[in-house]
């Protein structure tokens, strides 16, 4: 169907009868106009194929991409350019599907359909409007759409055109809604007292004039509307009393307004003053829309502290109208309702509409669910929400966390009131979350949660214990890397008392590589096992497993430190010598090379001075001795002659405060008992300058050193702390000369157990092995004549080796 559409009639041009000549013109005149009609068919002809290929494209566009909301709006209107009003009508009702309309479409969309209604067919096409003005007025508060709706069924709706009892009851309900909704619009809702004492008067005006109980009966309704308006505050509110006064001269009453109308009106009248820079400030159009939208803020805030839920909530629905995709300013809408209405059946419309306007806020979706449950919603709208919250796109991973954990929350508390509803349901939930988070969530604290929960629901609520070990080994399939996830496995097991699964599930993972200290910890966790649940036997035999692995980790611990302060050295020597080349002020001096010559040049001593190694004094390796050459390059603030080394230190400082000093504090704390201490080193990441969780600690004498060393494995912030004395220039070899070296380390090979194995230098001091004392049989050598290296040459050998 077209739209406007023109019937064209031609008929043929009526004979000449004068001059031949006259014929001539006559024949050339037709000839004119046709050549100026066919330009002018042909530019028609131009912009129909414009026209046409923009739709061509739009369509493909809204087939690949339906959620362009620009594409259908440019869609729309290329529709009503070209006037076809089928595929006008349906292109609207999808995107009325996907989003609200503004006022603006729908005061369109009603026009267009009014234009078509025919003199003889419009009684069939009202209710059909009046549907579309229905749905209109539900996306968003709007003055000028509620007049065109009320004055529509004042023109085309006969019983209220005729004002039959039936047509009066109609337009009253409707006028009564219009105000409720937009009556305390400040700006504009005067409009709509006007229109609805108009449709009064136009009543008044029917009535026989010879009843005057019926007519003082409807002029006494009139008057109410009158005293009604006047209470409320509108920026008009001086010329509707003087509307007013009018009014009631004209019908005879030359009397002053009543004290109480008086009152009311002098109330409205402060109640306006108090709002007009508010009025001011968000009618202005000459700002920028964050100014706007903050000064709706700050004039919601004052209505919120006047008390009237009504003004309020008026104010939010213009705020809303005007930003209606700021997803701050629905999330504290709904908020504000949540603590004034709660439970009430008119939120239903406004949670709908904040997800439809702000789809992509997960928080909407939750407070809509949340909401439907505590109004006593059923199953049926609780699961179309959860399900259309699924086909949205959030901003963050959490958000989809929160939208699955709620609708469990939801069916948790519901099976628990109805032992009916199926449990089947609460783990299908879980299983799609874990199915579509898995990949996106993996090693995180909240997929633990989502299956930590869902077990906990298998064996309280389905009583499944088979159930419960699936869960909890689908996790560890996806995140078994993640420290967390074993021990929430080993201690669900473990309460439940099943203590052969959790002694098993330790002898699973001790061997883990676990980020952090969690290596650590699973060991230690599993000791602190055997010693509450186990015999004498299975603490043992956990004691023979760990033992190993903690050993190899102290000496991966040492090897990575080594690294660590290897490339420490040479970044600041590379700092000194960048210093150096500044100050002389080139970046090439006359006696040195360029950089790379320098670099090859060093590339080529480096190989030398592998090849005459023997030239380096015997028993000192090539790395000790560039090591040494550098630190004696530079001078030494520390020489950590009586200085402890602090590992495993709670990377958390307490309070708000800098990290490093916090630290430094703490550890302060923690010697304090035993004094004596001096400076305080914290090893600190050279990038992100925070905590290492190492440090080095000054003693003033031995004395207070060793009962440093004493407090070695005590607990610090939560953490057991790791303390040796530090030793970085080998003074005290002869402590040591009896060591020997690990029975599995052979010919500088190293032969260690366990799933993970780490590189370990060739003579270090077994775990637990101090000076003075007979090391463990474990470390022993063959031979029992190789003498440990210190700290400094087990660093340099390891710089060197790896």
């Amino acid at each position: 169907m077209k739209m406007n559409e023109t019937l064209v009639t031609s008929s043929e041009p009526p004979p000449s009868d004068g001059d031949p000549m006259d014929v001539v013109t006559e024949a050339h005149n037709p000839n004119e106009n046709q050549s100026a009609s066919s330009s002018d068919s042909d530019s028609e002809s131009d912009d129909e194929a414009q026209v046409a290929l923009e739709l061509q494209n739009l369509e493909t566009e809204l087939a690949t991409n339906p959620a362009n909301y620009d594409a259908h709006v440019q869609y729309i209107t290329a529709l009503r350019k070209q006037g076809d009003l089928d595929k006008l009508r349906l292109a609207r009702e999808v995107m009325s599907e996907l989003f609200p309309l503004t006022p603006a479409m729908w005061q369109q969309w009603g026009n267009d359909e009014i234009s078509l209604i025919s003199s003889s067919a419009h009684e069939g096409a009202i209710p059909a409007i009046e549907k579309l003005y229905e749905r209109g007025v539900s996306d968003y508060t709007s003055v000028p759409l509620w007049l065109d709706y009320l004055n529509f069924l004042q023109k085309y709706d006969s019983s209220v055109s005729e004002c039959s009892p039936s047509g009066i009851s109609k337009a009253r309900d409707l006028f009564e809604r219009a105000l409720t909704a937009c009556g305390l619009h400040i700006a504009e809702g005067s409009k709509l007292w006007e229109s609805y004492r108009s449709y009064e008067e136009r009543i008044l005006n029917t009535m026989d004039k010879t009843d005057s109980e019926l007519r003082e009966k409807q002029t006494q309704k009139i008057r109410s509307i009158f005293h009604r308006q006047l209470s409320i505050p509108h920026l008009d509110l001086k010329s509707t009393l003087l509307t007013y006064k009018a009014w009631e001269s004209h019908h005879g009453n030359n009397l002053d307004v009543s004290p109480q109308v008086a009152s009311s009106h002098q109330k409205a009248l402060e109640m306006l003053n108090i709002r007009a820079d508010f009025e001011k400030k968000i009618a202005k159009n000459d700002v920028p829309d964050t100014e706007r939208l903050q000064s709706y803020m700050a004039y919601l805030k004052f209505e919120q502290s006047s008390g009237d839920p009504a003004r309020v909530k008026s104010l939010y629905e213009r705020a809303i109208t005007e930003f209606p995709i700021s997803s701050d300013l629905w999330i504290d809408y709904t908020s504000y309702l949540n603590k004034t209405l709660k439970a009430d059946k008119t939120l239903r419309d406004i949670y709908n509409r904040a997800t439809r306007n702000c789809p992509w806020v997960g928080e909407l979706w939750v407070r809509f669910m949340l909401y439907l449950e505590r109004c006593h919603g059923s199953e049926k709208e609780l699961s179309d929400v959860f399900e259309r919250s699924l086909l949205c796109t959030f901003s963050t991973i959490d958000e989809y966390v929160d939208i699955f954990l709620t609708r469990v929350d939801g069916l948790r508390r519901r099976k628990q009131v109805d032992n009916g509803l199926d449990f089947a349901l609460i783990r299908d939930t879980f299983k799609r979350a874990s199915d579509y988070l898995s990949q996106q969530l993996k090693n995180t604290y909240s997929l633990l949660q989502i299956h930590s929960y869902w077990a906990r629901l298998e064996y309280n609520i389905a009583k499944d214990i088979t159930a419960v070990r699936e869960v909890w080994k689908s996790l560890l399939k996806t995140s078994g890397s993640m420290l967390e996830a074993w021990q929430g496995y080993i201690s669900m097991e473990t309460e439940l008392g099943h203590i052969h699964e959790a002694r098993s599930l330790y002898k699973q993972c001790y061997t883990k590589r676990f980020s952090g200290t969690g290596s650590e910890d699973i060991c230690n966790s599993w000791i602190r096992f055997e010693r509450e649940f186990g015999s004498l036997e299975d603490f043992d035999h956990a004691s023979q497993k760990v033992t190993p692995r903690l050993q190899e980790l102290q000496f991966y611990k040492i090897q990575q430190e080594s690294k660590v302060m290897a490339s420490s050295i040479e970044e600041k020597e590379d700092k000194k010598i960048t210093r150096e080349k500044r100050k002389s002020g080139s970046d090439n001096p006359p006696n040195e090379q360029p950089p790379a010559k320098r670099h090859k040049d060093k590339s080529n001593k480096t190989e030398k001075s592998v090849v005459t190694q023997k030239d380096i004094p015997h028993g000192q390796s090539q790395s000790q001795s560039q090591s040494d050459t550098k630190m004696n390059e530079k001078s030494k603030q520390y020489n950590d002659k009586c200085t402890a080394f602090v590992s495993n230190l709670n990377l958390k400082a307490k309070g708000n405060y800098d990290i490093l000093q916090a630290s430094k504090d703490d550890l302060s704390g923690f010697f304090s008992d035993i004094g004596g201490v001096g400076e305080i080193r914290i090893l600190l990441d050279k990038f992100t300058k925070k905590s290492r969780g190492l440090a080095y600690v000054d003693f003033c004498d031995d004395a207070h050193l060793e009962s440093a060393i004493a407090k070695n494995k005590q607990m610090f912030l939560g953490k057991k702390l790791s303390i040796a004395r530090s030793d970085p220039k080998g003074k005290r070899k002869s402590d040591n000369s009896n060591s020997n070296t690990n029975s599995s380390i052979k010919q500088g090979k190293v032969e260690l157990k366990g799933r993970n194995t780490f590189a370990v230098p060739r003579t270090v001091r077994a775990l637990g092995w101090t000076g003075g004392t007979k090391p463990p049989p474990a470390a022993t050598t063959e031979g029992g004549d190789e003498k440990p290296k210190s700290n400094e040459e087990l660093r340099n050998l390891l710089l060197n080796k790896t």
